[in-house]
């Protein structure tokens, strides 16, 4: 659920929000009337590379970029690996921001999937479980909605839009994958306005399934590819940020973020424009 009391901290204040904007216009970041700033982030239930588990670790890198919108893959709720820890609500917590969670399977005593941090409370969330065959995985995809207001402040979005966060099927046969990506094109078609389907989608930028997606969607980061796992010497990209309709967005800007500890992901950070 979304925790209405996880607002950002004080320091996002009129004072402190404008400070920021300068800052972040100058550095390249993300600022503007509407832009987005947005990240993926396969977070593996909050354990690094160093084998240790540490939440705290994850919400400093969030803290560091200050996106918007977070995507992130293989979340625990409540798990016996995770110390009972419902860790959507406590990276929420850690960093300010609205958190939602989707489970994609039950898990030892809680549950494993997907989840949204934001900078602002959607108007809508729903979490729809993915086609997948007998004997793999469970997948799911958290679908959050935001509507438009006609006075954007601190607390509400420049414009309406969606976002898709999943995290697709891992085994080396495409067919799961192939058929989640078709379950996503028919959410995404229910969507009204613009979309972004967020996650570690497990299939490499040639992949009959990435084609299948860039058909009709936008891959932001096609102009500057960058490889995400493993996130100490990174040998393959399978972390995207795609956006619908294609001619509504402008990407001003992508980083495969080199942090090596966290998780065994790299996380990647856009930041959009909307095209009038």
């Amino acid at each position: 659920m979304w925790t209405d009391s996880n607002r950002r901290r004080s320091w996002r204040g009129p004072a402190a929000v404008l400070l920021t904007s300068i800052a972040l216009v100058v550095a390249g970041g993300c600022a503007g009337p509407r832009t987005l700033c947005v990240m993926t982030y396969n977070i593996h239930h909050g354990e690094g590379t160093d084998g240790r588990l540490d939440l705290e670790r994850i919400a400093a890198v969030i803290n560091r970029h200050q996106p918007d919108i977070l995507a992130l893959q293989e979340v625990d709720r409540c798990t016996r690996r995770a110390g009972g820890v419902d860790q959507a609500a406590e990276l929420g917590r850690l960093t300010g921001m609205h958190a939602a969670f989707g489970a994609a399977m039950p898990y030892q005593g809680g549950e494993y999937g997907e989840a949204i941090l934001a900078r602002w409370a959607p108007s809508e969330t729903k979490t729809h479980a993915l086609r997948h065959s007998t004997g793999r995985e469970p997948r799911a995809a958290l679908v959050a909605r935001w509507s438009a207001t006609e006075t954007p402040d601190a607390d509400a979005p420049p414009f309406a839009f969606a976002i898709i966060a999943t995290h697709l099927d891992h085994l080396p046969d495409a067919t799961d994958r192939l058929m989640q990506v078709a379950d996503i094109a028919s959410l995404a078609t229910d969507l009204d306005g613009p979309v972004l389907l967020m996650g570690d989608l497990n299939a490499e930028p040639d992949t009959a399934e990435i084609g299948r997606l860039r058909a009709t969607w936008r891959d932001c980061a096609a102009g500057e590819p960058q490889k995400t796992y493993p996130s100490r010497e990174p040998n393959i990209r399978i972390d995207y940020v795609f956006a619908r309709p294609a001619e509504h967005w402008r990407v001003v800007r992508t980083e495969a973020i080199e942090e090596l500890v966290a998780s065994d992901h790299r996380p990647l950070l856009v930041v959009l424009e909307t095209v009038e």
